[in-house]
């Protein structure tokens, strides 16, 4: 028999899924079952809190306490790009290798940079902005109908300037 449960223990499950949709509980079984969780109750609150993030793959952090789960969820920085163009929700098992070109403000850019400033390896917000910009070149989309490598060459040559945090 393992240790005594401890009920004050905090635990961090970090999980990708999909979002608005009810995950395999297969797959959320060995993660969760070992604390004493219920995997069917715990994809059911993972859907029901990613539901603004329909169709999108998501990170969620799942904060275990006296086993008890809090479900937040992580969005990475293509998650953001790709929210703030907008589109519709699509099929993931119909619609495959999707290119995102769509055009967006630079305000959404540096509402991403502020979500992922805590992550950022950046010495300064400019470089997270500079991050956030690589991710939207991959994605494919174009910022205020300039494309993202342009916007970061002059960043680096400081014609472009970015605002404090």
């Amino acid at each position: 028999m393992g240790p005594k449960f401890d009920p004050n223990e905090v635990k961090y499950v970090y999980l990708r899924a999909v979002g608005g949709e009810v995950g395999a509980t297969s797959s959320l079984a060995p993660k969760v079952g070992p604390l004493g969780l219920s995997p069917k109750k715990i994809g059911d609150d993972i859907a029901k809190a990613t539901g603004d993030w329909k169709g999108l793959k998501v990170t969620v952090q799942l904060k275990i306490q006296n086993r008890q789960a809090q479900v937040s969820v992580v969005p990475s920085a293509a998650a953001l790009i790709i929210k703030a163009l907008k589109e519709p929700p699509r099929d993931r098992k119909k619609v495959k290798n999707v290119k995102h070109h769509g055009n967006i403000k630079m305000d959404d850019i540096y509402y991403a940079a502020r979500v992922m400033r805590p992550r950022s390896l950046a010495k300064n917000f400019s470089g997270t902005v500079c991050e956030i910009l690589g991710t939207a070149r991959s994605v494919g989309c174009t910022i205020d109908g300039q494309t993202p490598q342009d916007l970061i060459d002059q960043i680096k040559d400081g014609e472009f300037e970015c605002p404090d945090e």
